[in-house]
């Protein structure tokens, strides 16, 4: 499978009530405006998925492929427990609202809500494992917008009623697959 495709479900499926996904819900019952914050989300996460691309790519070229293989077997099966982790929104998330207009706020918000997220260290793994930058940034970037989109546009009403909880359990099982398919490459 493409590692566009791969890149977007996982992702996508990660991102369903991660704290970025609360912090959308946050913006746009905030602000009412989903224009600038579906933009604010979409640069923000540009911005920090193709710097966590770039780490994926170049630790390709510093790691030996042993390594680099086994750190990924063992990512990908971490990420599978971590996803189970509810995620909660911080205070702080929301302290530059009001600063840089509604744009401004959701970019800044976003990209520190996004560094260390499940989804950016998933963009990592995933260049690391695929070697393709563009196709890899292209695909979380989707998913975070198939994920994170809705949530803007259809507020509050849109987080009650989804699963989460199983939703979760299946991007769980989606990493843990990869994690056994990245172990069968290393050799074991």
């Amino acid at each position: 499978m493409s590692p566009f495709l791969i890149s977007t479900g996982v992702v996508a499926l990660a991102e369903i009530g991660d704290k970025t996904q609360l912090l959308s819900l946050v913006l746009a019952a905030r602000f009412k405006k989903p224009v600038p914050i579906i933009l604010g989300i979409l640069a923000a996460t540009l911005l920090n998925h193709a710097g966590a691309g770039a780490i994926g790519d170049w630790l390709t070229t510093v790691v030996s492929p042993a390594i680099l293989r086994w750190s990924i077997v063992i990512s990908f099966l971490a990420m599978a427990v971590w996803i189970l982790i509810p995620d909660k929104l911080d205070a702080e998330d929301d302290s530059a609202r009001g600063k840089f207009g509604v744009f401004g706020t959701t970019l800044v918000t976003f990209f520190m809500a996004e560094m260390g997220d499940k989804t950016q260290i998933a963009t990592v793994m995933l260049a690391a494992r695929f070697h393709e930058f563009f196709g890899v940034v292209a695909g979380t970037t989707l998913g975070m917008m198939l994920a994170n989109v809705p949530a803007v546009l259809l507020g509050h009403r849109f987080a009650h009623r989804m699963p989460t909880r199983a939703v979760h359990i299946a991007a769980a099982v989606i990493f843990a697959v990869l994690g056994v398919l990245a172990w069968r490459e290393a050799g074991m």
